[in-house]
């Protein structure tokens, strides 16, 4: 086995692991700062990507653990993706910790075990390393989502994660057992080439069907949605942005690679399925996030939304669709970031999330009322930010398959009324940063350096993403090249 495939993941465990060690010689008022080496440690594993890694030519994918470990265009730009979010979250716990009583470090690298399992999730090649994957990402989210024991609303959505994710998890080894026991392998190689005899088997066909529910919980997408509000609402605010960007993220290449390097030819015949749980998921997100004061608990429903957004480009049936998954995906990393970083800072009341809190932040600190300002409107689709040309892409992606299938019309009117209905509470959050009348706190707020830095690189790449969008979407179409 090549070890230089698993590099990433090495060094990641590895840098967990040895914060672990470093905390047990650390007095307590310097175990904070080891964030900071945590957040360095990850740029550089990126750093080492981007220059000593490159890009395995088409077909020449390197595999590892007997080809259940790929290391391709598509796992490469994922293990990137995951890197960046790690370490803006990990600058983002350094301004969380002082409301973490206890086990700070420890806090530090269960972020990096997760960011492992993602890791290894971007090179799932079968259902064995995608299973270990899920779970070492699950479990570990289990832990951070109720690290706050102090706090009911913590443990709460702690143990509602903790039992839907179990029953997840429960469908997934079932539909697992399912198609191993008809296909006898599970190497995706293996049931691409078994799946076409098995096409007409109800029994396969409903082993697939629980897979797609395990994946679906984790993309948050209807129906496997109901745990997203309490659990935004309630986990701790580090947690709850890796859990929108980078959870979501890992659900999603491990379902481009289940359909289309599993079971390409059944994936053919769902096209109504996959618009059905699109438009679904874009109508419930939407609606439901209009009544929502809890600005943690709108993301939520606001990430369920996204979430059907980014199943067009599945829905679409395309590699241009595929490709647009990618370039929303690296669009949205910004845009959910920013946002959970102003309610870091800006609300540092343990349960000050509520959407009154933010009135008058334009006067107290104007870079993270306009932070917020771009996040909503990136959110909402308006140019020139990312969200705008992420929508475009995955709408253009769907018109195209439009004359062939009626029903992707219907789709695509659905997804513009939901973007038209986001407007509404998206621009509601920006009514009370800058026009609300309800202010009752007009201090100042200090930024530190590393959090400042984090808000300019969130705000650079919704910008930039928006305005040259060429170079991220070579690399996505790059990228999906490893799948058929």
């Amino acid at each position: 086995m090549n070890t230089l495939l698993l590099s990433h993941e090495l060094l990641v465990l590895a840098l967990g692991l040895g914060l672990l060690l470093v905390d047990l010689w650390l007095p307590l008022p310097a175990k904070r700062k080891l964030g900071y080496v945590a957040a360095l440690g990850t740029g550089l594993i990126l750093l080492y990507s981007l220059v000593c890694v490159r890009v395995p030519p088409e077909g020449a994918a390197g595999y590892a653990f007997s080809q259940m470990y790929v290391l391709d265009g598509l796992a490469l730009f994922f293990k990137r993706f995951f890197l960046l979010a790690a370490l803006l979250v990990l600058l983002l716990s350094v301004e969380f910790a002082d409301r973490i009583t206890s086990g700070l470090s420890e806090y530090y690298a269960l972020v990096l075990f997760a960011l492992a399992g993602m890791l290894f999730a971007a090179s799932a090649n079968n259902f064995t390393l995608l299973f270990a994957a899920l779970e070492l990402i699950t479990i570990t989210f289990y832990i951070l989502t109720s690290f706050q024991r102090h706090r009911v609303a913590s443990l709460e959505a702690g143990v509602k994660y903790l039992v839907i994710g179990a029953l997840s998890t429960a469908f997934m080894v079932f539909g697992i057992a399912l198609v191993y026991g008809l296909s006898h392998t599970l190497s995706f190689d293996g049931l691409a080439r078994a799946a076409g005899a098995l096409g007409g088997n109800r029994v396969f066909l409903f082993g697939l069907v629980l897979i797609l529910a395990g994946l679906g919980f984790k993309i948050a997408v209807v129906p496997f949605q109901i745990w997203v509000p309490d659990v935004y609402q309630g986990a701790p605010v580090p947690t709850t942005a890796f859990l929108a960007i980078g959870s979501k993220a890992a659900g999603f290449v491990l379902l481009l690679r289940v359909l289309f390097l599993a079971v390409p030819d059944i994936t053919a015949h769902w096209p109504h399925l996959l618009m059905l749980l699109s438009g679904a998921s874009i109508l419930y997100g939407n609606l439901c996030a209009i009544p929502q004061r809890n600005l943690k608990r709108l993301l939520g429903y606001s990430g369920i939304a996204h979430a059907g957004y980014l199943l067009l480009g599945v829905a679409a049936l395309s590699a241009a669709g595929r490709a647009a998954v990618l370039y929303y995906l690296s669009g949205y990393l910004f845009t959910v970031l920013a946002a959970f970083t102003v309610i870091c800072v800006a609300l540092r009341q343990v349960d000050g999330e509520d959407l009154g809190a933010l009135a008058g932040l334009h006067r107290r600190s104007p870079l993270l009322a306009a932070t917020m300002t771009l996040a909503m409107a990136s959110f909402a689709g308006i140019p020139p930010l990312a969200g705008f040309f992420g929508k475009f892409l995955l709408l253009k992606a769907v018109l195209e398959q439009a004359p062939a299938c009626a029903a992707y019309y219907y789709l695509t009117f659905l997804a513009l009324a939901g973007i038209v209905i986001s407007l509404y509470y998206y621009f509601n959050v920006v009514r009370v940063i800058y026009w609300s009348a309800n202010a009752t706190d007009l201090s100042p707020i200090p930024i530190s350096g590393p959090i400042r830095l984090a808000i300019y690189a969130c705000i650079a790449g919704m910008l930039y993403l928006g305005l040259f969008p060429g170079g991220i979407l070579n690399l996505a179409t790059e990228a999906v090249k490893a799948l058929p």
